[in-house]
């Protein structure tokens, strides 16, 4: 019966795909699914509603940062910070070395602001602006892009990935991000070889700063624009609470939107709850976003996944496939066990967030809380956006108007678990020390 209402729950997801249905619908559909299930387990309806409820607990403190995460996208737009950290970095590009600065660009904003979707479809595109005019591979160019705006998706202490699995195996965020650092440090650096090796081997065109042309029509572009990101970066390295980071990174950011880019009160408040907009057509297309409004749809998907959780776990569900996936992780190593899952799940679920969830439920018992935590960031977040038919891939590419074969050049995101796998396999290859007599 497991299986029966799993491979409904799949029939479901791929429908959605294919009929281009949101994946909202498909959850829905889910939960009514899994709730069936209880009832034929003699389950109350009470006790199921209890069990869904367990689940939004779980993550109840990261759906708050969401909303603060949607005004800090949208005023950051407002202040012209993301402008002026376009433009300043800008002056480094040239051609040879374009596929590397796209990436560490990309990096950087992402970190900054915790948002793949938000750092494709604004740095994101105009990186992918300037390849073009240089006339340098989209397939490169794209998955340079993809693989930076995935970087702060999975280490910046704004991102609601990083926040998720957090909540989830109840570890400190910032301990996580230590982490996230150390065992990324070879891919990353890996990476940024391969990038610097391609750019030379192809870059020989000319960079256009037409494309920079909104950004100085739209904003004053004072260096002070750059103090909501110092904030966030300050801030975390000092360790304080996510929360307040980000309500002085808003604070600052709406005060320079009023003062130095002339934004009336009533505009920072509609800016804050719809996201930023601009008189300017050609500046429009380049930043318009962010907001309250943005993440309602990534704050019902967290919702309603996390009710899986707490259905799975008081049901049962899913007891069968954690032994077996227990049992994978003494021939693999328990992270190559939650590795094969999270390609599994990623494949299935065609969304981020319930992939982490579905991973969690199925691995937690099979390794400590710290050590899942950090499995999760090195498998589950780093591979979704490898999946084509995943929104976690395909949205941002979207928004690039980049092919798919541009997943095959985002050599961060899947060196990460293949250099950690390798580590885990070493680990369990040496010999154990023998105690001195």
């Amino acid at each position: 019966m497991e299986w029966l209402f799993l491979g409904c729950f799949c029939a479901l997801l791929l429908a959605s795909m294919v009929l281009k249905f949101h994946i909202l619908y498909a959850l829905l559909g889910g939960y009514l699914l899994f709730f069936l299930y209880g009832l034929l387990q003699k389950h109350s309806p009470a006790a199921l509603l209890k069990m869904s409820a367990q689940g939004i607990r779980t993550v109840r403190n990261i759906l708050f940062l969401f909303l603060l995460i949607g005004m800090t996208t949208s005023l950051w737009r407002g202040s012209g910070t993301i402008a002026y950290l376009i433009c300043r970095s800008a002056e480094f590009i040239s051609p040879t070395v374009f596929p590397l600065l796209s990436f560490l660009l990309c990096s950087g904003m992402s970190f900054l602001t915790g948002t793949s979707f938000g750092t494709a479809a604004t740095v994101g595109a105009i990186c992918m602006a300037m390849a073009n005019t240089m006339g340098l591979s989209p397939t490169l160019s794209g998955g340079a892009i993809l693989a930076g705006s995935f970087f702060g998706d999975r280490c910046s202490p704004m991102s609601t990935s990083a926040l998720l699995v957090s909540a989830l195996t109840e570890t400190d965020l910032y301990r996580n991000l230590k982490r996230m650092m150390t065992s990324a440090a070879v891919p990353l650096a890996i990476t940024c070889l391969i990038y610097l090796a391609a750019g030379f081997a192809v870059g020989d065109g000319a960079f256009s700063q037409d494309v920079l042309a909104p950004f100085s029509q739209g904003f004053s572009l004072h260096w002070i624009t750059v103090l909501p990101a110092v904030v966030i970066v300050l801030l975390s390295l000092f360790k304080c609470k996510v929360k307040l980071t980000m309500g002085l990174s808003i604070l600052v950011s709406g005060v320079l939107c009023v003062t130095l880019q002339g934004m009336s009160p009533g505009d920072l408040v509609q800016t804050a709850l719809t996201g930023y907009t601009s008189s300017l057509p050609a500046l429009n297309a380049l930043l318009a976003g962010g907001g309250l409004v943005s993440m309602v749809k990534p704050f019902c998907i967290v919702c309603i996944s996390s009710t899986f959780s707490g259905l799975f776990e008081g049901t049962g569900l899913l007891d069968g496939m954690k032994a077996s996936t227990y049992r994978l992780g003494e021939r693999v190593t328990a992270f190559g066990s939650l590795l094969a899952v999270s390609i599994l799940t990623c494949l299935i679920a065609c969304n981020q967030t319930l992939a982490i969830m579905l991973s969690h439920t199925l691995c937690k018992d099979s390794q400590n809380s710290q050590d899942l935590a950090i499995g999760l960031e090195n498998t589950a977040v780093v591979i979704a956006p490898l999946i084509p038919w995943s929104i976690a891939g395909a949205v941002p590419l979207a928004s690039l108007n980049a092919p798919t074969s541009a997943i095959l050049a985002a050599c961060y995101l899947y060196l990460i678990p293949l250099w950690n796998l390798a580590v885990h396999f070493s680990r369990k290859s040496k010999p154990p020390v023998e105690p001195v007599a």
